[in-house]
């Protein structure tokens, strides 16, 4: 699933003159909860109702990525799904497509100022303060043009964490089947890595192929050549399955099945997936850190040497903890 915010960096950054995607579906009578499940996916995604049954999302290799899975769950389950990336010539232009985006980021922003100002009565509990930073940070996510209105819910709910600190209470955490393993493989992903990418990378290093090399494309659309193994990308051997992330995929494939390992699969698929399936605490933290290394370095290579340090460090805690 993306991001160079304070808070949280956005799937795509978007800026004059950007193309955009348009998904375009039809969905079936049944499954009756299908149509809920995609409305709320779409949502997740950040993604705005053009028409009926038409949403659109600033186009990106991470947008694209992800109305990809979309389309395919739409398509599995027996609807029918078209993924255009366009630009807009007539009735609407690119600004008013920005306002758009920015009149539903600011009613999530106005909600998430809204309930912040509402502990300002009391002491707040933790799981409150959590619960809103968590809003804060998915909402963040999903703001491609900077919505004005995230101002002022950054600055509740910090408010907010600092009354938690100086009551003598944290915020919420910063901190931080099987398959035929290869050996020496050439592993394949797209550029520009980020959290599940860099993630998998570390555990393909760690546990499944230490000597494994990495090779990183521009497209979706790949064919590997027969010494590399292709993941986290569009019909790779390794990638997204149902609503699990490409690092749970690894784990439950090459059965490393391991406390330690849940709990990072669990942090990895909440900051990738962005549905809180789990609601981690370390979820913002570690988004943080890694969108952090990505600003640092342009090149793959020194993304996933800097992410596996944190991996490693995070994978050691989560063992040793008791």
């Amino acid at each position: 699933m993306r991001r160079n915010r304070n808070t949280a960096s956005p799937k795509a950054a978007a800026s004059p003159g950007v193309d955009w995607l348009l998904l375009i579906h039809q969905l079936p009578v049944e499954p009756a909860y299908l149509r809920v499940k995609v409305a709320r996916r779409l949502k997740r995604l950040g993604a705005v109702q053009l028409k009926s049954s038409v949403y659109v999302l600033p186009a990106s290799d991470e947008t694209t990525e992800d109305f990809r899975w979309l389309l395919q769950e739409i398509t599995t389950a027996g609807g029918e799904a078209t993924l255009c990336r366009t630009s807009f010539l007539d009735g609407i232009d690119d600004q008013g497509v920005r306002t758009m985006f920015h009149r539903e980021r600011d009613a999530e922003y106005d909600e998430i100022t809204a309930a912040a100002r509402g502990l300002e009565g009391g002491e707040p509990r933790a799981d409150e303060v959590q619960r809103l930073r968590r809003r804060l940070v998915e909402a963040a996510g999903r703001d491609f043009f900077d919505a004005s209105g995230r101002a002022a819910a950054e600055h509740v709910v910090a408010a907010a964490e600092s009354r938690l600190r100086a009551a003598g209470e944290p915020p919420a955490a910063d901190a931080l089947a099987a398959a035929e393993r290869p050996h020496g493989a050439t592993w394949v992903t797209r550029r520009h890595v980020k959290v599940d990418r860099i993630s998998s990378a570390w555990l393909i290093r760690r546990f499944v192929d230490p000597e494994a090399r990495f090779k990183f494309v521009r497209g979706h659309a790949y064919t590997p050549r027969a010494d590399e193994v292709r993941f986290d990308m569009f019909e790779a051997e390794f990638t997204h399955e149902g609503d699990l992330c490409t690092f749970e995929v690894l784990v439950r494939r090459f059965r490393r099945d391991e406390p330690a390992l849940r709990h990072l699969a669990e942090i990895v698929h909440d900051i990738d997936l962005k549905d809180s399936k789990f609601s981690r605490p370390e979820a913002p933290g570690l988004e943080h850190l890694l969108s952090g290394i990505a600003m640092r370095h342009a090149e793959d290579v020194a993304r996933i040497d800097d992410g596996s340090a944190v991996f490693e460090g995070l994978y050691e805690y989560f063992r040793r903890k008791k």
